[in-house]
């Protein structure tokens, strides 16, 4: 009571779930851990950002100069590493299929031969595409490394021919392409991930944190003494429950902003203060998202596994992976329905587009509708407590 008079009921609350945090020294230190190990992870796993020494083999079974020359050409590729040398296709088929080697280049017998001829000489390569980034590498490198082979014969008949080098160059290419990659120059895998990654990875520890910060109350009987501290008001008492939380979490996504994009130099065109605002407004909309859904499932081992599946989901759903423009129209209107959504939609768009917030707002106001949608389900979470017909659920 003294606190009571002393303190508003704002300020009660706030104090009142600051000691509940710190004195849980396990749950606040996942609170801090788990985003710092989850940063340094993403901002170290990806190397240089390029795939390199890609366990690949060879099966030759022309043995030839030629041949020869092109195994290595093919080992000279820094995106692999030739490891193995495989008497037959079978072997080197199972020895992809147990991960030993991602691909393989397969030389016909008597492809020297056939080359010089003019008769079809065909070089095959096989790679892992249900991994699709390592198989999209070795296909880069297969196809790069072989292009040379594949007009040899012609420039052969060419020199026969009496034809020179300009002329040659002519009939092989009449149209030279210009390759201009737009935003990541480097094709580096770390600007392509590490960001949206952190961000969906953050997004599942806010969920987890707000539903069991609400769960717990109820679990161990003690949210009656929650709603009174905040004089009934169940705003105040969730605001105040979840201030804590929600700087910490912002202080982390500001961090992470600042490692990935000053320390680790992932291009970006766009404003700063825009950026750290749209995380703290992406930090709220989470945590709304969290008491909407114990609002709904107000059963705390049972929330925690449908938060877990939620934010699993907006990895998916997000757009990093696979964009959402091409999902069926169910999925897409799924897709809305998860903060990191709209939020990956107004990172992409200050990282590669320099746009402001003329440009990003339908996906701030979609943001704004998660506290919202937490506000409509307020009244049900009071009369679940003080009834305290789920104690008995729990």
């Amino acid at each position: 009571m003294n606190e009571m008079k002393t303190y508003s009921p704002f300020c009660s609350v706030l104090r009142r779930e600051w000691k509940r945090m710190t004195a849980r020294r396990l749950h606040f230190g996942v609170c801090v851990i788990l985003p710092l190990f989850t940063l340094f992870f993403l901002a170290t796993i990806f190397g240089n950002g390029q795939m390199e020494n890609i366990p690949i083999g060879v099966v030759n079974h022309d043995n030839s100069a030629t041949s020869r020359s092109i195994v290595r050409r093919i080992a000279a590729v820094p995106t692999c590493r030739l490891t193995r040398r495989f008497v037959d296709e079978t072997e080197a088929r199972r020895a992809v299929q147990q991960k030993e080697i991602y691909g393989y280049l397969s030389i016909p017998p008597l492809f020297e031969q056939d080359a010089l001829t003019g008769k079809d000489a065909v070089l095959s390569y096989y790679y892992h595409y249900a991994l699709l980034a390592v198989g999209s590498e070795l296909m880069a490198a297969f196809e790069t490394s072989l292009a040379e082979v594949s007009v040899a014969p012609i420039v052969l008949t060419a020199v026969s021919l009496g034809a020179d080098k300009e002329q040659m160059a002519t009939f092989l290419l009449p149209v030279q392409a210009s390759t201009h990659p737009i935003y990541n120059p480097g094709l580096d895998y770390a600007v392509y991930l590490s960001q949206p990654f952190f961000f969906v990875l953050l997004q599942i520890l806010i969920l987890l944190t707000t539903v069991y910060s609400v769960g717990i109350e109820v679990k161990t009987r003690t949210a009656l003494g929650w709603i009174r501290t905040a004089d009934g008001n169940m705003v105040l008492a969730v605001a105040g429950k979840l201030l804590p939380y929600t700087c910490l979490f912002i202080l982390m996504g500001l961090l992470g902003n600042y490692v990935l994009f000053g320390i680790e130099h992932i291009p970006f065109e766009g404003s700063w203060w825009e950026m750290n605002l749209m995380t703290a407004l992406f930090v709220v909309s989470t945590q709304s998202l969290g008491v909407f859904l114990y609002a709904l499932f107000p059963v705390l081992a049972y929330i925690i596994s449908v938060v877990s599946m939620v934010g699993s989901l907006g990895a998916t759903l997000s757009g990093i992976t696979f964009p959402v423009a091409n999902m069926y129209p169910v999925v897409k209107g799924a897709a809305t329905l998860f903060p990191v959504r709209h939020f990956t939609e107004i990172t992409q768009t200050l990282l590669y587009a320099d746009g402001g917030f003329a440009y990003f707002w339908p996906s701030a106001v979609a943001l704004c509708v998660f506290p919202l949608l937490a506000l409509l389900l307020l009244p049900r979470l009071k009369r679940g407590i003080e009834s305290r017909k789920w104690e008995h659920l729990q």
